[in-house]
């Protein structure tokens, strides 16, 4: 369950609104999900993606063209060695890989500011 998802918008929930993190897929209109955490959200979007994409290829539909054609979703940053350090120690310290917990907090970052 490694792949790429495709764009994706991440956002905090309002506490009256339940709490926890919003993923949605631009895309893909109306896949959406939820979850406690930026990381759940993600996992349970990449579900909810599959489940759509799933019933447009059961009902025949096309599916829709993304438009992160032109990306290849890999880039390279260069960090201090002290920032590098705190966000290895802290995806060890959630359970999560070095990727998962920089695009969560990238995701998380860009949901705040929109």
């Amino acid at each position: 369950m490694g792949e790429t998802l495709p764009r994706f918008e991440i956002e905090p929930l309002a506490a009256e609104d339940g709490g926890g993190y919003l993923i949605r897929f631009p895309d893909f209109p109306g896949c959406i999900a939820d979850g406690e955490t930026p990381e759940e959200a993600i996992s349970e979007g990449r579900d909810a993606l599959h489940s759509y994409l799933e019933t447009l290829r059961e009902l025949g539909r096309p599916i829709p063209k993304t438009g992160d054609e032109a990306f290849s979703g890999k880039w390279s940053q260069r960090v201090p060695r002290s920032l590098h350090a705190a966000l290895a120690r802290r995806a060890a310290l959630e359970g999560v890989s070095f990727n998962t917990l920089c695009v969560a907090l990238l995701a998380e970052g860009i949901g705040k500011r929109e």
